[in-house]
């Protein structure tokens, strides 16, 4: 991988990390009604979902790349479709004026349950990696180490903005469940969205 496919892969990373989602609903309202404390846990059940699906993606995105060139091919299209729908419903979420939903993520007895169920029972994560990772990955080289590579740096990423993210909630509760806050959010990341799968999309191998 090129300095510049790197630089790309953290800006589209660094995007998709901070996307409203199930897992920013899941820390913030648990952040809202257990502080600082709920919000790492929270963040910690998520961590580990996410590792069980990177590890079952990359392995997955091994056999398939060093099978097919035109396989790689189709999950690329696969992965810029993908991000335009992402972009897509965070548009149409802006444009509603939806509110951060409180009630995201699997109901369970602890925040760090919630976190791992929400990830676990989720199988569009899984879709994610699988389609996001190969845009990364050179044709034709050995791919599964690099896949892990990349996995884990977004999992990194995303543990660093989580944590953040809890913390400031904690500290400051109920800004982020306002509406206003929601829709310019939802705005900023959908417009952001939109764009790259459009990169992607057209973007040499």
């Amino acid at each position: 991988m090129s300095g510049a496919e790197l630089l790309s892969f953290f800006a589209v990373a660094g995007v998709l990390v901070i996307t409203p989602g199930a897992d920013m609903a899941l820390v913030t309202r648990n952040a809202i009604r257990g502080g600082r404390r709920a919000a790492l846990q929270t963040t910690a059940g998520i961590m580990l979902g996410l590792t069980a699906w990177v590890t079952l993606s990359a392995a997955g995105v091994a056999v398939l790349l060093t099978a097919s060139a035109t396989a790689f091919l189709a999950v690329k299209i696969a992965g810029a479709i993908y991000l335009g729908y992402l972009g897509v419903q965070a548009l149409r979420a802006a444009i509603r004026g939806d509110a951060i939903d409180e009630n995201a993520g699997a109901r369970a007895r602890t925040p760090f349950t919630e976190g791992l169920l929400s990830n676990l029972l989720n199988p569009k994560i899984a879709a994610f990696f699988t389609s996001f990772l190969p845009q990364f990955v050179d044709p034709g080289e050995p791919v599964l180490l690099p896949s892990l590579a990349l996995g884990g740096a977004f999992m990194l990423m995303g543990l660093l903005w989580l944590s953040v993210l809890g913390s400031t909630v904690a500290s400051a509760r109920g800004v982020m469940s306002r509406p206003r806050v929601a829709r310019a959010w939802n705005a900023v990341a959908g417009t952001a969205l939109v764009g790259l799968s459009v990169r992607l999309a057209v973007a040499g191998r």
